[in-house]
């Protein structure tokens, strides 16, 4: 990381201890529009974009997702790692200096306020927060990534990303987690699944009554209560899912289920924890916002994307509030700037 750092120190022509007036923290759409927004308004952010920050590459949750078929701009869809390689190449475009480093502690209690990553220390006027949210995941064998897994070859943690992919039209699908997502979820995927199963270790769910009522009167849903999948297999040339074990918890029988995908729905984890005692954070982790802005309870720290949305969590919602973000710190840079003469 100290070489990178001396590096980007070169390429830059930037100290390891610099001052800017905009710091953005993350690497998705969120992090970007605002990066684009705010580097054509002249402020030229910062934008540190992590490194395997969360156990996830630097682009965010869309570089481990396959075809993104809902981004706007793109008929025939586009890859998760294409698009995010173009959104940075647009914020290089016009002037945005970005770290490949992972901030691991903030300062917001003076100012200028204070981003600390292994390798330097920035000083910003303002900062964005768009460090993202990641979806959990269970582990049991053929969960994982290719070749052993079937992650992104049926698997899944996003119903209304990938819901509607070909491989999943007409076909048996199945759905693990109790709450409310996962009710959604069942729900949306009836619209493309033959069937959808619906997997919980318990027996009964913790979703609201509404949400509950919606999915068990729906006949295109099945429950398998009291069971968890204990591992996940392929069928056929293409290695794409075939089907899952499954394990009663209650007689401990294992029994085959035949569904060409799974998808897990059993929450996220904003990316939130360096963040801890320097902004206002709900029950769940997230980052609170004032309503209808970007706003936290810090003022001149602002958060767009996944780390402050817990309903939509979609990439074009994120790179909306990442706008929103970047007009809103360029708005509070001005009035302070104003303040100041």
């Amino acid at each position: 990381m100290a070489e990178a750092a001396a590096e980007q120190q070169l390429q830059y022509g930037l100290p390891t201890d610099t001052k800017t007036r905009l710091c953005i923290i993350g690497s998705g759409p969120a992090a970007h529009t605002s990066a684009i927004y705010a580097a054509r308004a002249e402020l030229k952010p910062i934008l540190f974009e992590g490194w395997m920050a969360n156990d996830i590459a630097p682009g965010g949750q869309l570089t481990t997702t396959s075809d993104v078929e809902n981004f706007p701009g793109f008929p025939d869809g586009v890859l998760g790692l294409d698009l995010m390689d173009r959104c940075r190449n647009q914020s290089l475009r016009f002037g945005t200096h970005i770290f490949t480093e992972t901030v691991n502690r903030v300062d917001f209690s003076t100012r200028p306020f204070k981003i600390f990553s292994d390798s330097r220390t920035v000083l910003a006027d303002s900062v964005i927060v768009a460090t993202g949210a990641v979806a959990k995941r269970l582990v049991f064998p053929g969960s994982g990534d290719a070749p052993a897994g079937f992650w992104n070859r049926g698997i899944s943690a996003c119903a209304v990303c990938d819901g509607a992919a070909p491989i999943f039209r007409n076909k048996p699908l199945a759905v693990i987690g109790g709450g409310d997502s996962a009710m959604e979820e069942a729900n949306y995927l009836t619209k493309y699944g033959s069937k959808v199963h619906i997997i919980h270790r318990r027996d009964s769910f913790r979703a609201s009554k509404i949400m509950q009522a919606r999915a068990l009167s729906n006949p295109k849903i099945e429950v398998l209560w009291n069971s968890a999948v204990v591992e996940a297999y392929g069928e056929g040339e293409k290695g794409l899912l075939g089907g899952l074990k499954v394990k009663d918890l209650v007689s401990g029988e294992v029994s085959d289920l035949k569904v060409s995908g799974l998808f897990f729905a059993i929450g996220h984890e904003p990316a939130t924890k360096f963040l801890v005692g320097q902004l206002e954070l709900d029950s769940d982790g997230y980052v609170v916002t004032k309503a209808g802005t970007t706003q936290t309870n810090v003022r001149g720290v602002f958060a767009a994307g996944d780390v402050q949305d817990k309903k939509y969590r979609q990439a074009i919602t994120a790179a909306g509030t990442g706008c929103m973000a970047a007009l809103d710190a360029e708005h509070y840079l001005q009035e302070i700037e104003s303040q100041q003469n």
